[in-house]
């Protein structure tokens, strides 16, 4: 079991994978959050938790104010497992969960938004692969996620990895805020490069359709 850390669902009870996930500790959880908060990107946020496991960190961001999340999880019994969290809180018109690949999903998001010339983007990414996953694959989800109209105009994308793994290979269109180490745990911040950038995030995934 893991927690809920603060905000509207604070001390509440999540349920984990039984294996093959690896949830962020309370620790890092409220490091992020509290960096978060002061970026002030939290409060009515359009989310994206990309490997998202038991979905802690989205429905953490959601406890804090964001108005909506996507969770999403290749791996089928994680997504299950994310399922009954949202459900147990009441949160299916908030939070939608998706059983797929984060580059699949990143993916889609990009090509669908491409020249659309929507006005707003997710405000919010975080991303906690597997520690082994390929640095180039997260490079290539890190480049989906860089396309024009993935990204709200002053988002905000964090990525979990570890120490001992290298600075994750930023596309043209993200600039690194920060990184901050938590024991093994590197949590890296970034930006969107170019404000003109910005749009809506995925139209038909976009949370509010409920994660069941």
């Amino acid at each position: 079991m893991t927690r809920i850390v603060a905000g509207r669902f604070g001390g509440r009870s999540l349920q984990v994978p039984p294996k093959g996930t690896r949830p962020t500790s309370d620790r890092v959880r409220e490091a992020i959050f509290s960096r978060l908060d002061h970026l002030d990107v939290l409060d009515g946020a359009r989310v994206l938790d990309l490997y998202a496991g038991s979905g802690a960190l989205g429905l953490e961001a959601l406890s804090r104010g964001a108005a909506d999340v996507v969770l999403v999880d290749a791996n089928r019994r994680a997504a299950d497992v994310a399922r009954r969290n949202v459900a147990t809180l009441g949160l299916q018109r908030e939070v939608r969960v998706v059983a797929d690949s984060a580059e699949r999903f990143a993916a889609g998001v990009a090509a669908r938004k491409a020249g659309t010339g929507a006005a707003t983007g997710f405000d919010v990414v975080l991303l906690d692969p597997p520690y082994d996953l390929a640095e180039d694959a997260l490079a290539t989800v890190l480049t989906h996620l860089a396309a024009p109209g993935v990204l709200a105009a002053g988002a905000v994308v964090v990525v979990e990895r570890s120490t001992r793994s290298p600075e994750p290979a930023w596309p043209t269109g993200l600039e690194v805020l920060a990184r901050k180490d938590y024991g093994e745990t590197a949590v890296h911040y970034a930006e969107p490069s170019d404000p003109s950038d910005a749009s809506d995030p995925v139209g038909s995934e976009g949370a509010g359709a409920g994660g069941a």
